[in-house]
């Protein structure tokens, strides 16, 4: 009785949102800030309930309210309100008993939280989670997870297989991955250009341009493996750069790029500014990135 009420409580805020704004009332997403303030009075109640039985416990509604929040939350953009409430999840005896489907949104919003907040491992260990226990017919939810599955992995070093973009009709993905590996930013800014539209309707082309350092990273790689030395010139990935379109740059800027990839722990070695060189370990100085922490 509950959760179809909170639901419809949401559905219904949603409509009238919509309704609201084609009539030019109200502001975007103001209905259902209304419909939060409610399911958080519910919210509260379900957590304070401290009665000895847990089978008769309302906590036992906490996650289901938790994820109607959440699906409200991420439409009216104000994220930084999850924050209590994962904290509330986090410390509840309950946490790992509630039905297996809330389990699986709850850790998909979670997981989306992470990789807006930049925490790559946790979104994957939540998406992950998500994916392999949706249902095996739910595909569209499936497909849901894998959006935002997919880059998290990508800038972890692990690259989708296209028959797996293709069973999920992703194959925008597909596009990026190849480019990507082989250290190609033109094809990558084109790749991005291409799908624009569905990237940022997917609210993931921001993070799917931090997939640039990872092509710079592959790009360099090749560099030093046609020169075959430990001592690599600036100015040969500068004129690496330039053939790949970036037009503007400088060996100043060549170095930053460098840098940030020694500091990432992408390329093992320094800059010797003196002689306007990288130095890279002999040992392995391009270093997988799975294994990076």
């Amino acid at each position: 009785m509950l959760f179809a009420l909170c639901l419809d409580l949401r559905l219904f805020a949603n409509s009238a949102d919509i309704q609201l704004t084609k009539k030019g009332r109200g502001k975007p997403g103001e209905t259902l800030e209304k419909a939060a303030d409610i399911l958080m009075g519910a919210f509260r109640i379900c957590a304070s309930d401290n009665r000895a039985q847990s089978a008769d416990s309302k906590k036992w509604g906490m996650l289901n309210l938790i994820n109607q929040l959440f699906k409200i939350y991420f439409k009216i953009n104000k994220l930084h309100l999850c924050k209590p409430l994962i904290r509330a999840v986090d410390n509840s005896n309950f946490k790992e008993h509630f039905s297996l489907s809330q389990q699986v949104t709850y850790k998909y919003y979670v997981g989306r939280k992470a990789m807006f907040d930049s925490d790559f491992k946790g979104a994957d260990d939540y998406l992950s989670y998500a994916f392999q226990h949706c249902h095996i017919m739910s595909r569209r939810n499936k497909r849901m997870i894998l959006i935002y599955l997919t880059p998290v992995k990508m800038l972890l070093g692990y690259m989708p297989s296209v028959s797996l973009l293709q069973k999920y009709d992703l194959l925008q993905f597909a596009d990026i991955v190849s480019p990507v590996r082989q250290g190609n930013l033109l094809q990558l800014n084109e790749a991005l250009i291409k799908h624009e539209a569905f990237f940022i309707k997917c609210g993931i082309y921001l993070i799917l341009e931090k997939l640039k350092i990872i092509t710079y990273r592959n790009l360099f790689k090749k560099v030093y493996l046609i020169l075959k030395t430990h001592q690599l010139s600036v100015d040969a990935f500068t004129s690496a750069l330039r053939i790949m379109g970036v037009d503007d740059i400088d060996n100043d800027e060549a170095q930053c790029l460098i840098a940030n990839l020694i500091y990432e722990g992408k390329i093992k070695g320094y800059i010797s500014y003196q002689h306007q060189k990288l130095v890279v370990s002999k040992q392995m100085p391009f270093v997988p990135l799975t294994s990076l922490k």
